[in-house]
């Protein structure tokens, strides 16, 4: 069987995580582009290409061009482009090569989250791209065509399940330094009301021991975890900040809350111009599904310890665990197989 070059332009941890899932199912694909240096051989590791904040990517800009044409020109070998996420970077870079390679084919997998702001985008992709991969059951009906959904990536992901009877709590602050800053503070007022608990804190893998140091002062009261799923599945509760970490405590069927505390201008932006009214990704798929909602969303200055011990106690863990199969069963299926089988065709 002959080799099929794939251009790759994955710029996220977690997209690459998704990567690695869909690779366990393919044969004889060489990775060219930009993507996390375990999986080959990158132009660019990920690394390189995070930014924090609009300063720094306004900073970067340049450069970014710079990477996008090497892109270009690297595709020139590839049979395949697979873009994922990252739209502010991916989209105009699906632009350009669609201009260059015509008939290259240019599959988009993880698609950006029109559905929540800039539904015009969804004109853009079905331009510039063959097939759209979603991984939302409902995402699809904002395009026309080109798009299909393909599974959930974390279906794959997640093969662990809720152990019930625990005597333990995760706290998930959050991976970004303003939400640790805002969020550790109250969690660990949290903790001490909770003492007869034992208390996990999860922490990103790919933070430092000096960065955790810096970051999260001390958190001697807890246990330090690394692996999300693992310590999800032990906790009886989480207290979680916004993100996919919502989505992987529901997977795994762990009762948890939503907190998050987002700066003032950007939480005006968010619900008064663009309208958004949920945070978690869970309730908007739940309620996209059949508009209920899984868990509550306590947002802005309702963060405080006496919202949070409340929501551990009164939390019904049997609603909890019927919407959490509902949701489960709505997203259906794994996508890495599939996405493998479109590569590989």
């Amino acid at each position: 069987m002959a080799k099929i070059k794939l251009l790759v332009s994955a710029l996220e941890p977690s997209s690459n995580l998704h990567l690695k899932e869909v690779l366990k199912h393919t044969q004889n694909i060489e990775l060219l582009g930009i993507f996390d240096k375990s999986l080959g051989n990158p132009l660019y590791d990920i690394s390189e290409m995070a930014i924090m904040g609009v300063v720094d990517a306004i900073k970067k800009l340049r450069w970014f061009f710079q990477v996008a044409n090497q892109m270009v020109e690297l595709a020139k070998d590839a049979d395949k482009i697979l873009l994922m996420d990252s739209s502010g970077f991916n989209l105009p870079l699906a632009k350009k090569l669609k201009s260059t390679y015509p008939n290259k084919e240019i599959i988009y997998y993880i698609l950006p989250q029109i559905w929540a702001s800039r539904p015009k985008r969804a004109v853009k992709l079905e331009k510039y791209c063959d097939r759209l991969l979603g991984i939302l059951p409902f995402e699809v009906d904002y395009y026309n065509s080109k798009a299909e959904y393909i599974g959930h990536p974390l279906l794959d992901e997640i093969n662990i399940q809720h152990q019930a009877n625990s005597n333990t709590i995760a706290f998930m602050p959050g991976s970004r330094k303003s939400e640790i800053s805002k969020l550790l503070p109250i969690f660990k007022k949290v903790r001490e009301k909770l003492s007869d608990k034992r208390a996990i804190l999860i922490i990103p893998k790919t933070f430092s021991e000096e960065k955790i140091k810096n970051l999260y002062g001390d958190i001697s009261k807890f246990e330090i975890k690394k692996e999300t799923h693992t310590a999800l599945a032990q906790s009886q509760f989480a207290f979680i900040c916004s993100g996919t970490a919502t989505l992987e405590s529901a997977l795994i069927g762990t009762p948890f809350t939503l907190s998050y505390i987002a700066k003032k201008i950007d939480f005006f932006i968010g619900t008064k111009l663009l309208g958004i009214t949920q945070v978690g990704l869970a309730n908007i798929i739940l309620t996209k599904h059949n508009n209920t909602t899984l868990h509550h969303e306590l947002l802005q200055e309702n963060v405080i310890v006496e919202n949070l011990l409340k929501e551990f106690y009164q939390t019904d863990r049997t609603v909890f665990k019927q919407k959490a199969k509902e949701l489960r069963d709505y997203l259906g299926h794994g996508s890495s197989k599939n996405v493998a089988d479109i590569l590989m065709k």
